[in-house]
């Protein structure tokens, strides 16, 4: 429950300061044991605070600082987090913001990004844990570190650190930031991974009341090797893809349909392992790009593709759902979910063909699942070949979800505009305040 958000609506609304007061009292008693005078002397200390900030500032230059951009567009409302194009947009906004001349840098929709220094490749990436696990910490920590271990594994990195950052809410327990660490421990001494740094905080301070745990986990690799990003795909090459058993999205459907025998299936580091052999072999040089399928399934990853490298990607039907191990997919189907449209962690390597046999004989498992064309777009091949771009969120696995839908706003363009203008008065925003800087 954010306080400081319920009481800032409500005295935008024009709402009694008195009336505001109450309201506020009475959803204290739902989650504090303090006295009444207790509850009153927070309730006026919050609306005070809110009142504060919500005075208008005249000073040009600390108007620009306090005041952000307003979209009219919230975050559930274009699916942001849903891992759909309407995700995918945002985010594409956002890198446009901190584009950089690194060798590998956000504007090119890869999960982590790749800077050279003193002839070697460091690699960094970070994952935030699945928002439903909050009240599973430990297998919210256990996917999210291995979510970011693939993304340095996938830039061809050999992973050297991680990190781990914990909001977790007022009145959450402690007991949530040490099984939640547990997992991340388990990870990491799993893959002689170690974890070195973190940071752990309230969210929102005094401001959000609930147990709501929020956190991610950063993992840091190094490289001799050029990184093998999306934008290496070139035409002729095959693609092939390891059987995956999903993370936190697959682990968040088995618990909130009852699947829980699928649980254990998402429990490996087969991932990690599988790249570890791909560099011992020596094999990592012959590979051009290198993904784990998470943002949005199959169907996301291979437009993000397409769109980095400028490629055409074409996908066999009746190979796909060798892809999925066999009881997430029975899952899957019985709920009547698109495994294509799912995270499913499986390895995804772009490579020339001749590579494609040597690959396979150190790999379990390795499928070859398509191939790369000159072109645009991804598609998939079947008895006809059609159109295999994602949806405006991912697919739909929860009953939440399912209320939701997949499908974009009826006001979607009016919306992308008011997005791309955010973006652009936040990017005058950053050169208004360098300059104020440098001024100094």
């Amino acid at each position: 429950m954010d306080l400081e958000g319920f009481v800032r609506r409500r005295i935008i609304k024009g709402i009694d300061e008195e009336e505001i007061a109450l309201e506020l009292d009475g959803v204290l008693q739902e989650f504090k044991d303090w006295s009444d005078e207790t509850r009153k002397e927070f309730s006026r200390a919050v609306i005070d605070e809110v009142k504060i900030t919500n005075q208008k500032i005249e000073d040009p230059f600390l108007k620009t600082l306090i005041e952000y951009p307003k979209t009219g567009v919230t975050m559930g409302e274009f699916g942001v987090g849903s891992r759909g194009e309407g995700d995918f947009f945002v985010h594409r906004n956002l890198a446009e913001i901190i584009k950089s001349d690194a060798v590998v840098d956000v504007t090119q929709q890869d999960d982590a990004g790749v800077v050279k220094g003193e002839g070697k490749y460091v690699t960094v990436a970070i994952d935030g844990m699945h928002s439903r696990l909050s009240d599973f910490p430990y297998l919210a920590g256990f996917h999210v570190a291995r979510a970011a271990l693939r993304d340095v594994y996938s830039m061809g990195s050999r992973p050297v650190a991680l990190i781990s950052d914990l909001h977790l809410a007022d009145d959450g327990d402690i007991g949530k930031l040490f099984d939640f660490t547990s997992g991340v421990g388990t990870v990491s001494d799993l893959t002689d991974v170690p974890t070195v740094a973190g940071s752990t905080l309230r969210v929102g301070g005094d401001m959000v009341l609930g147990d709501r745990l929020v956190a991610a986990v950063g993992a840091v690799g190094v490289s001799s090797d050029m990184p093998t990003a999306r934008k290496n795909a070139k035409p002729g090459d095959v693609i092939l893809m390891t059987e995956g058993a999903g993370g936190g999205t697959i682990t968040t459907i088995a618990l909130y349909n009852g699947h829980f025998d699928v649980l254990k299936e998402t429990l490996n580091v087969d991932f990690m392992q599988d790249c570890n052999k791909i560099q011992e072999a020596g094999l990592l040089p012959k590979i051009h790009a290198m993904t784990d399928v998470t943002n949005g399934g199959l169907r996301g990853d291979a437009t993000e593709i397409s769109t980095t490298s400028g490629c055409k990607l074409v996908f066999y039907e009746e190979m796909l759902d060798k892809t999925v191990n066999l009881k997430v997919l029975k899952m899957l189907k019985e709920l009547e979910i698109d495994s294509l449209g799912i995270s499913t962690d499986s390895l995804l390597l772009i490579l020339p063909e001749e590579y494609v046999e040597d690959v396979k004989k150190i790999l379990n498992n390795a499928y070859v699942v398509g191939r790369v064309e000159k072109g645009t777009g991804a598609k998939i091949q079947g008895a006809v070949e059609r159109d295999f771009t994602p949806m405006f969120r991912e697919s739909a696995y929860t009953k939440i979800k399912k209320v939701i839908g997949e499908s974009s706003p009826e006001n979607l363009e009016v919306q992308r505009e008011n997005i791309i203008r955010a973006k652009e008065l936040s990017i005058e925003k950053k050169e208004t305040v360098k300059l104020g800087v440098n001024k100094k």
